[in-house]
């Protein structure tokens, strides 16, 4: 019993520390300004690898680039 309950605090410890560092990352990081087109609400935002996806109210995904914030595709939803 005292084994089970020694592993147990053990694996508790490692979760939280693996949660600690991981969520101390820098994590995401936005350009200054991102500027949608007039009339677009945001309903969702994702992040990739050098671009960001926003999901919008009126069914387009516009997918912009990471670093200036520029649209560089628009894709509609049907």
């Amino acid at each position: 019993m005292t084994t089970l309950t020694v592993v147990m605090i053990g694996g508790l410890v490692v979760v939280i520390s693996l949660l600690v560092i991981r969520l101390s990352d820098k994590g995401v990081t936005l350009p200054e300004t991102i500027t949608l087109p007039d009339g677009t609400t945001p309903a969702a935002v994702t992040f990739g690898q050098g671009w960001i996806a926003v999901v919008s109210d009126d069914n387009r995904i516009l997918i912009l680039d990471a670093d200036s914030g520029e649209l560089r595709q628009t894709i509609v939803i049907e």
